[in-house]
């Protein structure tokens, strides 16, 4: 199945089908091995690898495969050099159109065939006697080992047509089917051959390519959480990582974009409040608040008191160089030199022990909550017992809040399993790649520092990582539309002068970002893919 095309977003696109990864994998004709199955769901059936056939040969060596952990780091230029450590059989045979060598020696087949056609031959007689010449037991047996050769003769044909066509997005997907249906000895072969093909230096599907080929060797090595926490690259300093991350704020209008459209839904809902409470789930530098703090303070009648409860990780300490008394410190500051009555209230913790008693509610505030970027790394259902991602909504719901603001990516990686999840991966962050390009040129240093420091670690858990230790569980709107409908809120839609802030702000960008608005939603995209979606919601 083809992804369909669309010029401009509109609201037919933001469904779409994730694109079927059969075309990307082995011939249609695969499916007549009746050795190997593997469904779209995730489920695996009886595996069979190419190490099957060395059950007919004599092979000197072990037939076994060894797997040592791999190492995941990237070389002084930036490449990438993970490399899972295999050891395969010594007496492999290579020639020119076979650079991943073939586990078939040039004649184990055929001396094997002979004898165990005469073993067979044997165990006939002892076991039917004379009656025996009335079965075709020879025939059956050579035909079903010349499907199998002919079988993985196909397979590996496939796969150097693959190389021979250089397609990156073909060839990481087919790897990514070889290690769901655990075929590691083809998975292997595919990853030495994308590691010549990649470069966090080239372009965009190279550079992404690097990274996803680190997430699947963190996959095979059970790394990803690992990886997902530091890099195996030189952690950068606290100012160096806060640097990056503004760099892609400035770079990319996605975080901007979102950070307007929240606060445009805010300062409309609190147009008439004197005193504000604005309780921020992942306040990170608070950067998002600086506007904010202007614009109410030219609201007719004086500037509103406004009190801001600051909730993040104690581990995002290390972004920003310190605890969130220095996010309070910043935006006092800004406060005072509006005139604004401000209070600052930190909650260092995580947002699945968020409960009533953090919160610091008091009587009489006007209450928005803002969830930007955050939900989306809150376990649910599928995860285990505790749905912190409708428990969370069900809390923010008893405060009875003015207005709830959501920002959050436009995409499916949450419980879509493994060969979709993987797809949709590489089509959203490919986007952002894009996007990237047109603004930092490929060999700045920059650059590169941003992508691996920002998107990779996204990028190498949603790959690599499975259950509660995969924390980047994207959803699309659609999804989340019903989450806060059953946690009891009903939707509020953007004003028309947000959006025109918004259009006006996307004409100091490439003219490839658009802007869609659908179902007092609006949706900011890369050509024709959404990436970030953004809505409000009163009860």
């Amino acid at each position: 199945m083809q992804m369909s095309q669309k010029g401009k977003i509109t609201g037919k696109y933001f469904d779409q089908p994730v694109q079927e990864l059969d075309s990307y994998c082995w011939p249609p004709n695969q499916s007549l091995d009746p050795y190997q199955s593997c469904s779209d769901d995730g489920s695996n059936g009886v595996r069979h690898s190419v190490q099957n056939l060395e059950q007919y040969c004599a092979l000197e060596s072990s037939s076994s495969m060894q797997n040592s952990s791999s190492t995941a780091s990237f070389s002084p230029d930036g490449s990438p050099v993970s490399q899972p450590n295999y050891s395969y059989q010594s007496d492999l045979h290579h020639s020119p159109d076979n650079t991943c060598g073939s586990p078939v020696r040039g004649s184990c087949v055929t001396d094997n065939e002979h004898n165990l056609k005469h073993m067979i031959k044997q165990l006939e007689t002892a076991m039917l006697g004379t009656y025996s010449d009335n079965f075709d037991i020879h025939a059956i047996t050579a035909s079903g080992e010349a499907t199998q050769v002919s079988i993985e003769a196909e397979r590996w044909k496939y796969m150097m047509e693959m190389i021979t066509r250089g397609d990156q997005k073909e060839l990481l997907c087919a790897c990514a089917k070889a290690i769901d249906n655990n075929d590691m000895y083809m998975a292997d072969c595919m990853m030495t051959q994308l590691r010549q093909m990649v470069s966090v230096s080239g372009e965009p599907m190279q550079r992404l390519g690097a990274y996803m080929l680190e997430g699947l060797v963190a996959r095979l090595a059970s790394s990803g959480s690992y990886i997902y926490k530091a890099l195996r690259c030189k952690e950068p300093a606290s100012a160096e990582l806060l640097s990056y991350m503004h760099r892609l704020y400035e770079i990319c209008p996605y975080f901007k974009f979102g950070y307007m459209s929240a606060n445009g839904a805010i300062a409309e809902a609190m147009k008439e409040e004197s005193r504000i409470h604005i309780i921020d789930f992942q306040i990170a530098q608070g950067s998002q608040w600086l506007t904010l703090i202007h614009a109410l303070s030219a609201q007719p009648g004086g500037p509103p008191s406004i009190r801001i409860t600051g909730i993040d990780d104690p581990t995002s300490a290390y972004t920003r160089g310190g605890g969130l008394e220095i996010v309070g410190q910043r935006l006092r500051k800004v406060a005072e030199s509006c005139k604004v009555p401000f209070e600052f209230h930190a909650a260092a913790i995580s947002g699945t022990e968020v409960e009533l008693e953090n919160l610091g509610i008091q009587p009489g505030e006007a209450i928005a909550v803002n969830f930007a970027m955050m939900l989306h790394h809150m376990p649910d259902e599928s995860v285990g017992t505790q749905n912190h991602r409708d428990r969370l909504l069900r809390l923010v719901k008893s405060l009875s809040p003015k207005v709830v603001t959501l920002v959050e990516q436009e995409a499916n990686t949450n419980t879509a399993p493994f060969l979709s999840r993987f797809l949709e991966t590489m089509n959203h962050y490919l986007a952002i790649f894009e996007s990237i390009d047109v603004s930092l040129p490929r060999e700045h240093k920059e650059r590169i520092n941003v992508e691996q420091h920002c998107l990779a670690r996204e990028i190498v858990n949603i790959i690599a990582c499975e259950g509660p230790e995969r924390v980047e569980r994207h959803e699309l709107l659609g999804k989340w539309r019903s989450r806060f409908t059953m946690a009891g809120f009903t939707p509020c839609p953007l004003s028309s002068f947000v959006n025109a802030t918004i259009k006006t702000l996307l004409q100091s960008y490439c003219d490839k970002y658009t802007l869609e608005e659908r179902d007092g939603a609006l949706y900011l995209g890369w050509m024709n893919r959404a990436i970030i979606a953004s809505c409000a919601w009163r009860c």
